[in-house]
């Protein structure tokens, strides 16, 4: 009674309304219930079955705990002693209220499978993370949302095309999710903020570190409008099998996967084979045969992943965003202005890189990630090595 009077006082010195009380209390229970440490949500929705709601847990006795562990054991749940030890040790309400300002104070949100608000596509799959964290905004509703996933060592065409298609899929107003890893994930958050468009970054480690510390920028960036998730709390180290388990909540909450090079044995096909017990799309962006970045992505075209050459390869699929009338796009070529610069120079005849090179000022190397932008965006192309033109309009 004494832990309860604590949280009572706390609330009270909050807010003063009685039913908002009420709902702090409430959502403070499910955050505790939600954040035992190694408790599933099938063992969670066990015992809530058994006790009826989060406080109520909160207050059982360890006689009543240790009922309900026999009855969800006859039931088929297999709850542990250790998992009674946890619930026991976590009933600190000193300890609950300092987490809960720490969330408050680095702005961070939670959402729990007792919400309405909790993700729909998460709710039927195979261990489905009964709390998520999230910085920004929540997922928003009945959107599409494609995941785009693929090689963190990524060669210059794919950063482009995955920067270039995740930009165009945005400004149809589809929701890019990605891993925020180095590589394909980056560059597809990338591409959709470009477009001002809306993106998450779903995370295998605490909800407030930034992984790769290099990606702090996007990290923040894609809270404007998208948002950070992730199914750990505060603190926690992104160790390794965290990401496979990571993958599984990228596969669920997306209508598709992209995948933009990928090896042979890639961690991005975890992705894919989760999707595909999901029902979900599977999408591949084709590479030269002799590159080891393209293998993966080949071996799923042959096993019938669908090939993309252009956004217009996913967004077909998508019958709302084709305009009823003509059946063409409302995709727009979107140049930066130094793309503007060398495409103010170009004709329809072609002309030598290094003359364009000569002419804009411009490195080699800055050209040519410039001019394969502009070849993937479809304004220009290369009928000869190294000749580039305008596209005829």
């Amino acid at each position: 009674m004494k832990k309860n009077s604590k949280m009572e006082k706390h609330i009270e010195m909050r807010k003063n309304n009685t039913v908002e009380n009420s709902a702090m209390e409430e959502e403070a229970y499910r955050y505790w219930i939600g954040s035992i440490p190694n408790l599933r949500a099938n063992k969670i929705n066990a015992i809530l079955e058994y006790f009826g709601s989060p406080k109520e847990v909160y207050n059982a006795s360890i006689c009543a705990l240790e009922d309900m562990i026999k009855v969800s054991n006859m039931n088929g749940i297999a709850i542990m002693e250790g998992d009674l030890e946890a619930t026991i040790k976590g009933r600190d309400m000193d300890l609950l209220i300092k987490n809960l300002e720490y969330l408050k104070n680095h702005g961070i949100k939670f959402v729990t499978m007792l919400d309405d608000s909790y993700p729909d596509k998460l709710r039927n799959i195979y261990d489905p993370p009964f709390l998520l964290y999230y910085k920004g905004n929540p997922l928003p509703d009945k959107k599409k949302i494609i995941s785009i996933v693929g090689a963190r060592e990524c060669s210059i065409y794919g950063k482009e095309t995955a920067k270039y298609l995740a930009s165009a899929l945005a400004r149809e107003d589809i929701t890019i999710i990605s891993g925020l890893a180095r590589g394909i994930d980056s560059y597809a958050h990338m591409g959709a903020l470009s477009s001002e468009g809306i993106t998450y970054g779903i995370m295998g480690c605490g909800i407030d570190i930034c992984y790769p510390a290099e990606n702090i920028k996007l990290y923040m960036d894609i809270q404007a409008k998208g948002g950070i998730i992730s199914e750990y709390g505060p603190g926690i180290k992104p160790l390794a099998y965290h990401f496979p388990m990571r993958n599984r909540i990228i596969s669920a909450l997306s209508d598709g996967i992209l995948v933009i090079e990928a090896k042979e044995k890639s961690g991005s096909l975890i992705t894919v084979d989760m999707g595909l017990d999901q029902g979900k799309n599977i999408y591949a962006v084709p590479g030269r045969i002799t590159d080891k970045l393209s293998k993966g992505c080949n071996n799923l075209i042959k096993m019938g992943a669908k090939v993309v050459t252009s956004p217009k390869d996913i967004l077909e699929d998508f019958l709302e965003y084709f305009n009823s009338g003509d059946d063409q796009l409302k995709l727009t070529g979107i140049l930066d202005s130094s793309e503007q610069a060398i495409y103010d120079i170009l004709t329809l005849s072609p002309m030598h890189i290094e003359d364009i090179v000569s002419i804009t000022g411009f490195d080699l190397g800055e050209i040519m990630e410039y001019l394969l932008s502009m070849e993937l965006k479809d304004i220009i192309s290369q009928p000869f090595k190294n000749y580039y033109t305008r596209r005829p309009v």
